[in-house]
């Protein structure tokens, strides 16, 4: 008789008010790779958090190799053999790569006075050259690469004899070759028994990885799918419980010039140059390194402009801080949402009025009813969800947050939005309504440029897309000649495109 490596069963998580999960059952085969997909909010970090031994059910059984858990607490999960890699990496960056590793278990002598560094550092190598002997375990690990750190965190687990190991968002932030490393460790995983769980919006990676996937909507379980014989538009269907349009390009650039750039440069740019039009969506491509962010940083007032001029509608604009770029109606939304975006404490209102508080002010005193009747408005406009004006915008999905940003930049009335990254992180049915209220600001007269690494994302949205190229502008691309094919090409500086370089990109 087989044996689950992992079961739940009919798991019930509720919180006051709140039901969060309903009855969840599915089971996981040793060696399995399996998927768990579902918009955000659905239930996915409540079942993980369940599962590490974060929260308790409130009903329902968790099963390792067929026997019932009961976790306390996070070490009880993982001396059941269950390791969580967190899409925000749970590292101390001042410590090594083997003192992180033994992190909270470190090896010790005279009564637990005195670490055994030298032989954390071997067992720590012992693991690590089954998947990556590059990394020396006596490094710092702030001097590695994301991707290096995610395979520690991997490391870490077979250290701890993981028999199921939950990736939560690993490949948030790594290119796509680096995640085609990443899937070679985690089949090794599966090679040997251990059972994978992987969470992911990117649904070519979960295809490409994955046999099977338990899909969630709304706290509760709507199938499970083998991935062998399912469409991505199947899965996307049970996800948001629609089927999502497939939208085409829509283009409302007039012919009037509202924002240009002359051979603007910074410590990371040089000699940049374009013109922006009303409702136009200016799309930045480029590998990653490129000096795409630094564009938008510097009209942004982030990164000091040294040479070159930036007017808006034809009068020159001094730019020398951030405050400058948001008095003269220019809103920035940052690539790292979550640590330049937004501040997590305060709630979602806060967040909206933050950068035109002055306007609700009236003798030094904040008008906090007008605040609050604005904020209203406008995530109403954005359809923020759930709407609580009161909860911390840290308590939100990446989507919503991102439409609390938009919605501050209206409320500050900004007519020129630069947005990096503006998806990362985003579930694909909010991913669509960001592309809409993109095409909605454009509409609505707003000039809007967008950096993505997403090169589908940048052709479904740009009028006209730059491509940059070691810090300057190597290409101008019309609407008509966008293809994947071409801005990779202009993005490596050859002909074909076939440099080998294409791995840097999302295609």
């Amino acid at each position: 008789m087989n044996v689950s490596r992992l079961s739940f069963e009919g798991i019930t998580k509720e919180f006051p008010g709140v039901k969060a999960l309903s009855s969840v059952s599915f089971e996981i085969a040793p060696g399995e790779i399996h998927a768990l997909l579902g918009e955000n909010g659905a239930g996915k970090s409540t079942l993980l958090k369940i599962l590490s031994g974060v929260y308790r059910p409130t009903a329902g059984d968790v099963r390792v190799d067929g026997v019932a858990q009961a976790f306390r607490n996070p070490d009880d999960a993982r001396r059941a053999g269950i390791a969580m890699i967190h899409q925000e990496l749970q590292q101390v960056p001042n410590l090594t790569v083997a003192q992180n590793m033994f992190l909270g278990n470190s090896i010790t002598t005279l009564g637990g006075l005195v670490v055994k560094r030298r032989e954390q550092e071997r067992r720590a190598a012992e693991v690590l050259s089954m998947i990556d002997p590059g990394i020396d375990p006596s490094q710092p690990i702030s001097s590695l690469r994301v991707a290096q750190r995610q395979v520690v965190e991997i490391a870490r687990a077979l250290l701890n004899k993981a028999r199921i190991v939950a990736m939560d968002e690993p490949t948030s932030s790594l290119t796509p070759a680096e995640f085609d490393r990443l899937a070679d460790i985690i089949r090794g995983l599966s090679a040997s028994g251990v059972a994978v769980i992987y969470v992911s919006h990117k649904l070519d990676e979960v295809f490409s990885v994955c046999q099977r996937a338990s899909v969630m909507r709304d706290g509760q379980l709507v199938g499970i799918a083998d991935l062998a014989s399912t469409r991505p538009d199947q899965v996307v269907a049970m996800m948001v419980g629609r089927e999502l349009a497939n939208e085409q390009h829509q283009s409302f650039r007039t012919e009037e010039v509202t924002m240009s750039l002359s051979g603007v440069s910074t410590q990371r740019i040089r000699n940049v140059s374009f013109d922006l039009h009303r409702g136009e969506v200016l799309g930045i491509a480029g590998l990653v390194g490129a000096g795409r962010s630094e564009v938008l940083r510097a009209i942004g007032g982030v990164d000091r402009i040294t040479s070159g001029t930036v007017t808006l509608r034809g009068k020159p604009l001094s730019i020398s801080r951030p405050r400058d770029a948001i008095n003269a109606g220019i809103g920035f939304l940052p690539e790292e949402r979550k640590r330049e975006g937004i501040i997590p404490g305060r709630s979602v209102t806060s967040n909206v009025a933050l950068a035109s508080l002055p306007a609700f002010s009236r003798g030094g005193i904040i008008q906090h009813s007008r605040v609050r009747k604005t904020a209203e408005t406008l995530l109403q406009r954005v359809n923020l969800r759930p709407f609580l004006l009161d909860r911390p915008i840290r308590l939100f999905s990446g989507g919503n947050q991102q439409k609390a940003i938009i919605a501050r930049w209206l409320a500050a009335g900004s007519k020129f939005l630069l947005f990096d990254e503006p998806t990362r992180g985003i579930d694909i049915g909010a991913k669509s309504e960001i592309y809409r209220l993109i095409e909605q600001l454009a509409k609505e007269g707003h000039s809007v440029i967008v950096v993505s690494s997403e090169l589908p994302e940048i052709i479904r949205l740009s009028d006209r897309v730059l491509i940059m190229r070691d810090g300057a502008v190597a290409a101008e691309l019309a609407r008509h000649e966008l293809n994947e094919e071409t801005i990779v090409a202009h993005a490596v500086g050859t002909a074909s495109g076939k440099s080998g370089r294409e791995e840097q990109f999302n295609v």
